[in-house]
């Protein structure tokens, strides 16, 4: 079936005699990218056989939408009003905002280099030391790929308990169940996969206007907020910490309450894995990935800023029968039920938007590795359906995933949480690996490729900032809400973590590493 018969870089590859059976898919001139794009993929080993119809302005949007910044600020109030309260909330934002920024630089420049659809675990591959270049490769994808299919019930679990919210708003008498937001999780990745297969030509069209949507809807929030709600002090909103979770101080009750600037602020990345659709990658992707960040950075301190000077009392709104704070703060302001469910819908239909952009993530991510047979049956999942252009495979499959994840909400919520709160972590120690490589090459004197987006002589600053942000904050992303744990309060992402890693190294030992193709073993540069 293959031969371990090449060597790039210091690690044995399998090349396949079967290569033919993989389907090449044609991909028409005008969506064959830019002379650069070429010459990248070519430099990479990579045939073109996705669409490039992104351009600047619609992977800002993809961006912006997907990560959703304000509108998961919204969401996630509760846990950063428990631990941290107000000022712990905007203190916080502002830290972990410049420490992102400092994490996606470090992206921003590695995507110039090598703008591919594999993204971290690509780069792990070139940048590693050739010793263990192959295992980290493969492990980064791992946690990328299983990260971003968290990702998606992430956001639709979001959604749909936010519209069970509305109906308990609105109807007294509705006995609200743990299946009816499993339905409502179905029903809203059946919609984004519908536009990720039907309307994928037009998506990033969509994107466009989603971008609208998220920037509108915004002011349409916290407009109303500003004339309508009750005003506290900036002394209560800058200067008062709370310390629900009954941690040993302020400050580690605020570094656990962290967990909601974090997930409100990470996966830039998104746009990476969309980099074999994108025009002129190497030059537009990382500028789309930092105005990507800026722009929804300001928008969510923008509107944490605003909530946290109307949220009222905050235990009156923490105790909300709906489960979402920012749902009370929306009536106690507009005393209006008609007037909350707009605001609130505004934030559904923002989130579903979302949904849209992790689907399409998700698959590229998943294609992209079984594309270098990263995973069981990769020869199913790296098809790309012939006409469409799009790995069709792999975007049913995020859909089953997400479908049977979203099951575990019936039995328990807990668990459920736990698979929501993987992705941040999943994404974060890709992050670490691979900047983690970049410095390794960078403090070894090693040029690194040419390159048209360059982070210049700031370079190994800006990597070692983005390591000192990233390895505390990713030992609390596996803290639970209170220092009081029993089954219910758990934070199980520990578990789930670990046992993902455990499957990979499994998996890599006794298959991957016979299968896998790092993909430095393609690449083809001049240095």
């Amino acid at each position: 079936m293959f031969n371990l018969n090449s060597t790039k870089g210091g690690t044995q590859v399998s090349t396949y005699g079967d290569e033919a059976a993989i389907p090449k898919s044609h991909v028409p001139d005008k969506y064959r990218g830019t002379s650069a794009d070429k010459a990248d993929m070519s430099a990479l080993g990579r045939e073109q056989v996705l669409r490039r119809n992104f351009r600047f302005i619609s992977i800002v949007g993809f961006g912006c939408t997907l990560i959703a910044t304000w509108e998961v600020v919204l969401t996630l109030l509760a846990q950063g009003l428990t631990d941290g309260g107000t000022a712990g909330l905007i203190w916080g934002f502002l830290i972990v905002a410049s420490g992102f920024l400092l994490v996606f630089l470090s992206l921003a420049e590695m995507a110039s280099i090598a703008p591919t659809s594999g993204g971290q675990y690509h780069w792990v591959s070139e940048f590693a030391p050739p010793s263990c270049q192959k295992f980290l490769s493969y492990i980064t994808g791992w946690l990328c790929a299983m990260g971003w299919q968290c990702a998606i019930v992430s956001i639709t679990f979001l959604a749909g308990t936010i519209i069970q919210g509305l109906i308990i708003l609105n109807n007294e008498n509705y006995d609200s169940q743990r299946w009816h937001g499993t339905m409502l999780v179905i029903a809203i990745t059946t919609f984004s996969i519908l536009f990720n297969t039907f309307l994928a030509k037009k998506l990033p069209f969509v994107e466009v206007l989603i971008l609208i949507l998220h920037v509108v809807g915004l002011f349409a929030i916290i407009i109303p907020l500003w004339v309508l709600a009750p005003r506290r002090t900036a002394k209560q909103v800058f200067t008062e910490f709370n310390n629900g979770g009954g941690w040993n101080s302020e400050g580690t009750a605020t570094l656990v309450g962290f967990s909601t600037t974090i997930t409100a602020l990470i996966g830039y990345d998104c746009a990476v894995h969309m980099s074999e659709e994108i025009k002129d990658a190497s030059e537009t992707l990382p500028k789309a990935m930092i105005t990507s960040v800026v722009v929804n950075a300001a928008s969510g301190f923008v509107l944490l800023v605003t909530v946290c000077f109307t949220l009222g009392d905050i235990d009156d709104i923490l105790a909300s029968p709906t489960g979402y704070p920012f749902i009370q703060v929306f009536y106690n302001a507009t005393e209006s039920l008609p007037g909350t469910n707009t605001m609130t819908a505004i934030l559904v239909l923002t989130l579903t938007a979302s949904s849209i952009t992790e689907v399409a993530t998700a698959s590229r991510q998943l294609w992209s590795f079984a594309r270098d047979r990263g995973l069981p049956f990769s020869g199913f999942f790296s098809y790309v359906t012939p006409g469409w252009n799009i790995p069709f495979n792999a975007v049913m499959v995020s859909f089953v995933v997400t479908a049977l994840l979203s099951l575990i909400n019936i039995g328990s919520t807990v668990a459920l949480q736990a698979i929501v709160t993987l992705t941040t972590s999943s994404l974060m120690s890709s992050y670490v690996v691979t900047i983690g490589c970049l410095l390794h090459k960078r403090l070894r004197g090693e040029p690194l490729p040419p390159h048209r987006w360059s982070l210049g002589r700031f370079g190994m600053a800006i990597n070692i900032g983005a390591l000192c942000f990233l390895l505390p904050v990713f030992v609390f992303a596996f803290f639970p809400l209170t220092s009081t744990v029993d089954k219910e309060t758990m934070n199980w992402n520990v578990v789930m973590y670990c046992g993902i890693i455990f499957i990979a190294v499994t998996y890599y030992i006794f298959r991957g590493r016979h299968y896998y193709i790092p993909p430095v073993a393609l690449v083809k540069r001049e240095m």
